[in-house]
């Protein structure tokens, strides 16, 4: 998902593009998400979030992003992805390891950025279709819980088995897996 790291048209500078602005619409949604206990609004609120995230990375192929973009944009959809979830734990109606489960990829990316902030190794991996599948499934999964539908677990269980997926992926490509494959 880091635009900046293949997209000819990054600003080096501090201003903000209309990707970032996109991207940043995501944060007040998360902290929006759980203020409304209206089924409509959170729908709403969730619908915007998604196509904040779709259309962010259309910008930024499209017309440019920052330096400052490829980092608020996995910060802020992990932020919104947490606030969602955590409305759903308290809920009741998953467990927390169910709830770990479907933001496994997102725990695990997270601890990723962690660990390489902290060696001081940058590095960007480009979006794959599993980390797509995920924020789709995860999406689903969202919509299955504000719905009410009786598929909230076994989507929750589809969601998980594809993080897993995604999670693998990742580490078959991500910075250092070369080395440990050859």
């Amino acid at each position: 998902m880091s635009e900046a790291s293949v997209n000819p048209r990054t600003q080096q500078g501090g201003h903000w593009t209309l990707a970032d602005l996109l991207t940043a619409v995501r944060v007040p949604l998360a902290v929006a998400f759980p203020l409304f206990s209206s089924m409509w609004w959170r729908l709403g609120i969730l619908a915007a979030a998604a196509a904040s995230d779709l259309l962010d990375g259309v910008v930024a192929r499209r017309w440019g992003s920052s330096r400052l973009g490829s980092f608020l944009d996995p910060v802020a959809d992990k932020l919104f992805m947490a606030s969602a979830f955590g409305v759903v734990l308290f809920s009741g109606r998953l467990t927390v390891y169910e709830i770990l489960a479907v933001l496994a990829r997102d725990l695990v990316a997270t601890f990723a950025f962690i660990t390489v902030a902290v060696l001081r190794r940058p590095a960007a991996i480009p979006a794959r279709l599993g980390g797509k599948a995920v924020t789709v499934a995860q999406l689903l999964t969202l919509v299955a819980f504000l719905t009410d539908s009786p598929y909230l677990r076994p989507m929750a269980w589809a969601t998980a088995a594809v993080a897993l997926y995604a999670i693998w992926d990742y580490s078959r490509v991500g910075p250092g897996a070369r080395k440990e494959l050859s």
